[in-house]
């Protein structure tokens, strides 16, 4: 590599050198920064994640490929990117508060928290399988430890301990589909694929290699069959990474997979077939076992695999319609799922843990004005109109009706009113029932800070759906 060409490599990768930068200097940092100062580090890890911010809309103007093809900045990137930096900012402003409670004094938690954001941004710029397998397991490793950070709870370890050896037998299935790749076309780069296959059809060997990478690349969003450590994971760790988790990784995997599946490689396949088996038996299988949970964070597991299955949907329309329809999904779905996280962690305070949803009975009464805001994020959740929530679906459902797979879209409906039953049951629980004890939610200026942000957000995509679908459709057509 040239010197020109390793300076346009840099430039392009210039977002991602920022946050690992700054995540090692704030490392070392940690050790001179005196015990009880750690809120120091949430305005730093701020800093270097706006910095980051303004690095990738300096790029935003033109396609810039790095690495001898390995990496691109472009428009789908920098879309998924953004998502990235609002979830890990957003995560930083409910941890200050939550830390404290749990007790995490430890500068390494938001270190992790920006080499993780470095993994997932990797991930959506990633052009080669080798290079995407980089930025996922820089991802999941710091996940993995973050999960288990809570070291006096049985139930952070238990996580922690059943994510690590699912996670490496996940990671073991994508390896091996990337070897089979390499053996049968000679390359690992997406385009390098895909003009190493000729005729209409993959051979039985391809198209064995296509379905390792797609259950290598499914485990990370918790689809059916991938999905067993969702609910055990999200309930033991703690609840501002299960936050972090349920949104930043999970839109991280979807960026790899758009990157990989509607690749011609993948068209030419039968996997699409397989993808829509997944799709409905994911949405099926998170809203009905959702049903039956009693524990908050359960449930929002078994709701994160429901709509991991319904953003499938819109992977399965492909096309660019379908690209920016699960790129629409993913950012509402990021706004709405952490501002009810952030109700859940505001709740954690004292003896109560907030996660038990018999407890929020009679919340309406005693705090009005935030079950005003849950009856907002869970009625997005539900897809009630007039929430962001609604024209994340709709926009999905017209993408598969384009692309003929109606009766894909009326099992969608089918189980998205499915779903909408363990939303409104919560909102019951808050409206219809007596209170059983006084709450004190632990209401800082940040966390205030993030529920206005996400309620804002999840009203105004509702109200002005078109513009931010012009803006997913634009990073799709123009990246």
């Amino acid at each position: 590599m040239t010197a020109a060409a390793l300076f346009q490599s840099a430039l392009a990768s210039l977002p991602e050198i920022v946050v690992i930068t700054g995540a090692c200097i704030l490392l070392i940092l940690g050790q001179l920064v005196r015990k009880g100062q750690e809120h120091v580090f949430v305005w730093a890890s701020v800093a270097v994640v706006l910095i980051a911010a303004l690095g990738t809309l300096m790029l935003a103007s033109e396609v810039r490929p790095a690495y001898t093809g390995m990496f691109v900045a472009d428009g789908f990137a920098v879309f998924f990117k953004f998502v990235f930096y609002l979830a890990t900012v957003l995560t930083f402003f409910l941890s200050r508060k939550y830390a404290d409670i749990e007790g995490i004094e430890s500068s390494e938690y938001y270190v992790l928290l920006l080499f993780a954001l470095s993994g997932m941004m990797i991930m959506a710029s990633a052009t080669d399988l080798l290079s995407l397998y980089v930025g996922l397991e820089l991802m999941v490793l710091c996940t993995y430890v973050l999960t288990g950070f809570l070291r006096r709870e049985p139930r952070s370890n238990e996580a922690a301990l059943k994510y690590v050896i699912l996670g490496a037998v996940s990671t073991a299935i994508f390896l091996y589909g990337v070897s089979l790749v390499y053996g049968l076309t000679g390359t690992t780069q997406l385009d390098g694929m895909t003009a190493a296959v000729t005729g209409d059809r993959l051979d039985p060997g391809l198209l064995l290699a296509v379905v390792f990478i797609v259950a290598g690349l499914v485990f990370k969003v918790g689809a059916v069959p991938f999905h067993m450590w969702v609910p055990d994971v999200y309930e033991g760790a703690p609840t501002t990474i299960t936050a972090f988790m349920s949104v930043g990784p999970k839109a991280a995997g979807f960026a790899a997979i758009l990157r990989v599946f509607l690749n011609p490689l993948v068209a030419a396949s039968d996997a699409w077939v397989v993808v829509a088996v997944i799709a409905v038996a994911t949405m099926a299988l998170g809203s009905f076992v959702a049903l039956v949970q009693d524990n908050f964070k359960r449930l929002l597991a078994y709701s994160s695999i429901a709509h991991a299955g319904f953003a499938i949907f819109g992977v399965v329309a492909g096309g660019a319609d379908g690209i920016a329809s699960v790129m629409l999904y993913l950012l509402i779905y990021s706004l709405m799922n952490l501002g009810i996280f952030g109700i859940v962690i505001m709740m954690r305070n004292g003896d109560f843990s907030g996660e038990i949803i018999e407890e929020y009975a009679g919340f309406a009464r005693s705090h009005p004005g935030l079950a005003l805001l849950m009856l907002l994020y869970l009625f997005s959740l539900a897809g009630i109109p007039p929430t962001a929530g609604f024209f994340a679906k709709f926009y999905v459902l017209v993408a598969l009706v384009e692309r003929g797979f109606v009766m894909l879209a009326v099992i969608a409906v089918l189980l998205s009113a499915v779903a909408a039953y363990f939303y409104i049951r919560i909102v019951m629980v808050i409206y219809m029932r007596e209170p059983r004890r006084v709450f004190d939610p632990a209401l800082t200026p940040l966390v205030r800070a993030t529920l206005a942000f996400t309620a804002v957000g999840t009203l105004g995509i509702g109200l002005f759906p078109e513009r931010f679908l012009r803006l997913a459709q634009g990073a799709v057509f123009g990246g």
